[in-house]
C-alpha cells in the first residue's frame, strides 16, 4: 500500500534591489516571478525585502544594516532559505552563508532546481547536470573552508588547496564527459529529425506558463504533461497534427524567462535545434499577463541568440477569457489612461495592428477561435508545402473550400 505523505513546503525570503536599471514597479514584477519560481521549487515566500542602491555590494549584495535585519527576521521566524533575484558571485553567497547560516540561492540556481525536478528524459537530465557543474566550478572553494590553511606554520599546509584542486579536476572532467554524451544524443535527434522526411515543422515558443503545452494537447489531442507552474514542460514533444486533411509536425519547446542563466541558454541550445529547424514558430503570448509585452521582448531576444529570429511567426495571444484591463471610474481626472486600462479590442488597434492576421487570439483552456487559428496555421503550412511541393497543391484546397465540402 502507497504511504500518503504530506508535502511541506520550505519557508524562504526573497531578496532583490532597487537600481538605476531597476526601479521599484520592476523589481516587484521580478519578485512577484521569483515568489513564483520558489513556489514551483517547492517553497513558499514569507517576506520580500528590498534596498535602494547604485550597484551591489561586492560582499553581500545588500547593505549591512539590510543584512542584519535579514538575519534577525530568519532567526525569530524559522526560515531556512535566503533567495536573491539576482546571480551572486561565489563571494558573495560564502560570505551571506556566514551571515545568515542558512542555505543561500541566486535566481539562476532556484531555476537550475527546478530544471532538475522536471527533466524527465535522459538528455534532459544530461542537460541539467552540465548546467549545474558548470554553476557549481567558480563556487567550489566555498565548500571546502573547513580544509584550508591559510595561517601558515607548522601542521598548517597543505590538504585544503589540494581538495580544492582535485574537486575542480572531478567537475572538469565530468563536464568534459556530458558535452561529450550532448554531441552523441544531438547526432542521434539529427538523424531522427532527418528521418521525418519533408514534412512541414512548427515550433511552439514563448515564455514560460503561457500555455503551449494546453494548445498543443488540444491541437494534436495527445496528453502531454500541462501545469500551471514555471518549466513544467523541459522536455521537447513532436507531434503529428492533422487539420483538414492536411499534416504536418508540431513542437512544444521549453518555455523562456527573463533573467535566463547563461548556462541554461547554453546547455538548452541543443533542445532548441527544434526550433532552429522549424518552418514556422507559433509564438504563444499570454495576454492576461500585466508584463506581456516584456515576455515578447525575452522571447524575441532568445530567439536571436540562437539564430530564429527571421523565421515566419505567427503571434497567438492566448489566455483572452483570463484577460482584465484594469478599472478606471469615467470621474477619475488625475489617473492617466495607460496600457493596463485597454480592453482588447483596444490592444488589437495598437501595434497589434500592424501585424495583421499574423496575430491571433484565442483561449486554449476554453477553447476559444480554435477555428480561426486553425485556419490561419493550415493556410501558412499549406503556403510552405506548395513551395516545397509544387505539385501538390491541388491535394490541399482552400480552408474554405474544404469547409464547404464539409458542409
Amino acid at each position: 500500500m502507497i504511504e500518503k505523505k504530506d508535502i511541506t513546503l520550505e519557508k524562504a525570503v526573497l531578496i532583490g534591489i532597487i537600481t538605476k536599471d531597476q526601479d521599484e514597479t520592476k523589481l516587484k514584477e521580478y519578485l512577484d516571478e521569483l515568489e513564483f519560481l520558489t513556489f514551483t521549487a517547492g517553497g513558499y515566500a514569507v517576506k520580500r525585502f528590498t534596498q535602494k542602491m547604485d550597484m551591489p555590494n561586492s560582499k553581500t549584495f545588500i547593505g549591512s544594516g539590510k543584512m542584519e535585519d535579514v538575519r534577525q527576521f530568519i532567526e525569530e521566524n524559522d526560515v531556512g532559505t535566503a533567495i536573491f533575484d539576482d546571480e551572486l558571485s561565489a563571494a558573495q553567497e560564502r560570505n551571506i552563508s556566514k551571515i545568515l547560516n542558512v542555505k543561500v540561492l541566486d535566481r539562476t540556481n532556484l531555476i537550475l532546481d527546478i530544471f532538475a525536478q522536471r527533466a524527465q528524459t535522459s538528455y534532459a537530465r544530461t542537460q541539467v547536470e552540465l548546467a549545474q557543474c558548470e554553476y557549481l566550478l567558480p563556487r567550489l572553494r566555498g565548500m571546502w573552508t573547513h580544509l584550508e590553511r591559510q595561517k601558515g606554520g607548522i601542521g598548517m599546509r597543505g590538504p585544503g588547496e589540494t581538495e580544492i584542486e582535485t574537486d575542480r579536476r572531478i567537475v572538469r572532467d565530468k563536464i568534459a564527459l556530458l558535452k561529450a554524451k550532448i554531441k552523441t544524443i544531438d547526432k542521434q535527434m539529427a538523424v531522427q529529425r532527418g528521418n521525418r522526411g519533408k514534412m512541414v515543422r512548427v515550433a511552439l515558443v514563448g515564455y514560460t506558463n503561457v500555455g503551449k503545452s494546453t494548445l498543443m494537447n488540444v491541437i494534436s489531442k495527445s496528453e502531454v504533461f500541462a501545469e500551471n507552474k514555471l518549466f513544467a514542460t523541459l522536455d521537447t514533444t513532436v507531434r503529428k497534427v492533422v487539420i483538414q486533411n492536411l499534416p504536418f509536425l508540431l513542437s512544444d519547446t521549453v518555455g523562456f524567462i527573463r533573467k535566463l542563466p547563461t548556462q541554461l541558454v547554453d546547455s538548452f541550445k541543443s533542445t532548441l535545434d527544434e526550433v532552429r529547424e522549424a518552418d514556422l514558430l507559433l509564438h504563444i503570448v499570454d495576454i492576461s499577463h500585466p508584463n506581456f509585452e516584456e515576455h515578447i521582448e525575452s522571447v524575441n531576444k532568445i530567439l536571436g541568440e540562437i539564430e530564429s529570429s527571421d523565421k515566419p511567426t505567427i503571434m497567438v495571444f492566448n489566455k483572452i477569457d483570463a484577460y482584465q484591463a484594469e478599472p478606471l471610474d469615467e470621474d477619475d481626472l488625475e489617473t492617466e489612461r495607460t496600457e493596463k486600462h485597454y480592453s482588447l479590442e483596444e490592444w488589437k488597434s495598437t501595434w497589434m495592428n500592424k501585424i495583421g492576421n499574423n496575430a491571433l487570439f484565442i483561449s486554449a483552456l476554453n477553447k476559444k477561435n480554435l477555428d480561426d487559428f486553425k485556419k490561419r496555421v493550415y493556410d501558412e503550412v499549406r503556403e510552405i508545402h506548395v513551395t516545397r511541393f509544387p505539385y501538390n497543391h491541388f491535394l490541399y484546397p482552400d480552408y474554405n473550400e474544404l469547409d464547404a465540402d464539409d458542409a
